[in-house]
């Protein structure tokens, strides 16, 4: 690993916050693509480089039980409880530089900016402490759990996720000790509700919404409620050449039918339904497919919503295959609730919004998942998103503007001056 480079930029400008968001891309375990996943080198080098940023604006720092990086400047007097920022520092494969790292960042350097104004005597010291959180593990990318750092801080651990196993073969457990955690004690990264005013973070939209009305921010109202399936048609493997129409029973052609009344469902809806992955078996060009393997990820903005819409593709997808003489599984895999952000801190990010000029921000339910939706189990939450080039996420492609930044930092720092504001603890 090269040395980094030394900074050039003041760590609170837009130019800062990005040169930083850079100089994490050199913490990755692949050499042709951004690639850093939990419990790796690479996590823990880009842990000890957001902890020397927060040191840098005067936070006192550690590394919780389960890995997340943290750091805390004290309020008006000491243990006061605190509103923590943050997002994640972990990647999926193939990554962007920017969805979880930009928030680090810019949490940190908004506790910089409100340090040196109060240090300067221009603003009084918060009624609350400030906390930063670089989460270790949001997107799941090594053992197939997304959440995993988040979930420790809320103390919704399970403890079967131990048995967890990524493509080596490597336990979750064995990676913990690995890395020097002691799995006995994940419990002590558990926060209280009493210790949190809240949880504020500060993300790339991942969707194209702000970018067709041409704003740089918006403010997040929920985030998406989901459900991951397994679904699983079944019928008889036979031979390609051998068998006519009417008497195959083919797994691939009925869950091929499922797919495409499933894109046409959600399209007639709010709901967002997603098939990323299929399996035929035996999976021969000359025999006729025996069963079909295919993933559904359901999301809307209410749980209400995509349970109807799941009991809705439930049951056109079975009787689709009932008329072709086909059985089909489901195993459900994963479900979230929606996580609704409070009203006073989305009319605080809407302050902060309207400080840099914007008179009607637009809200945004958010499609995708983050680690907001986890601490909601013990604080309230609230969100600002910035614009993100042509919606593009988790890819190399991804890209924000530097005003966008610039205005998002901005923002970010007067919606923690107005929750201080609305705060009455």
């Amino acid at each position: 690993m090269t040395a980094a480079p030394e900074s050039i930029a003041d760590p609170t400008t837009a130019a800062g916050v990005l040169e930083r968001c850079t100089e994490l891309d050199r913490f990755s375990s692949r050499p042709d693509c951004l690639e850093r996943i939990y419990l790796t080198p690479e996590h823990a080098g880009a842990n000890r480089l957001a902890a020397g940023w927060m040191e840098q604006a005067g936070l006192r720092t550690w590394v919780d039980a389960a890995g997340n990086v943290c750091g805390r400047r004290e309020g008006a007097a000491p243990g006061l409880p605190a509103l923590l920022l943050g997002s994640h520092l972990d990647t999926v494969p193939d990554a962007g530089s920017f969805d979880g790292m930009l928030g680090v960042v810019m949490a940190i350097a908004v506790v910089e900016r409100l340090g040196r104004r109060i240090e300067a005597g221009e603003l009084a010291p918060l009624p609350f402490a400030l906390e930063v959180i670089g989460f270790s593990d949001e997107e799941g990318a090594r053992f197939g759990k997304a959440l995993l750092g988040s979930s420790a801080v809320a103390g919704v651990w399970d403890e079967d996720w131990w048995d967890l196993r990524d493509r080596t073969g490597t336990t979750l457990l064995d990676a913990f000790t690995a890395f020097g955690l002691d799995p006995r004690g994940v419990g002590r990264a558990a926060r209280r509700s009493e210790e949190l005013v809240g949880y504020l973070e500060a993300h790339i939209e991942q969707g194209p919404y702000l970018e067709a009305r041409d704003e740089a921010l918006g403010y997040v109202t929920t985030i998406a409620g989901a459900r991951r399936f397994r679904l699983s048609v079944i019928g008889e493997a036979r031979h390609a050449g051998g068998t006519p129409y009417p008497r195959r029973r083919d797994a691939l052609v009925g869950a091929s039918e499922a797919i495409v009344a499933i894109e046409r469902l959600g399209r007639a809806s709010e709901c967002i339904a997603t098939v990323g992955r299929i399996e035929a078996r035996p999976g021969a060009v000359n025999v006729i497919a025996g069963r079909a393997d295919f993933s559904l990820d359901l999301r809307a903005a209410t749980d209400a919503e995509r349970d109807a819409m799941w009991e809705r593709m439930h049951a056109e997808i079975g009787e689709l295959c009932a008329a072709r003489g086909l059985r089909l599984e489901v195993v459900e895999t994963h479900t979230a609730p929606a996580a609704p952000c409070a009203p006073w801190l989305q009319d605080a990010v809407v302050a902060g919004i309207a400080a840099t000029g914007a008179t009607e921000p637009l809200g945004l339910w958010s499609r995708a998942g983050h680690d907001a939706m986890v601490m909601a189990e013990i604080t309230e939450i609230g969100m600002l998103f910035l614009r993100c080039y042509d919606g593009i996420s988790h890819h190399p492609d991804e890209s924000v503007l530097p005003d966008d930044v610039a205005v998002g930092l901005d923002a970010y720092e007067a919606a923690v001056l107005a929750v201080a504001e609305r705060y009455r603890p």
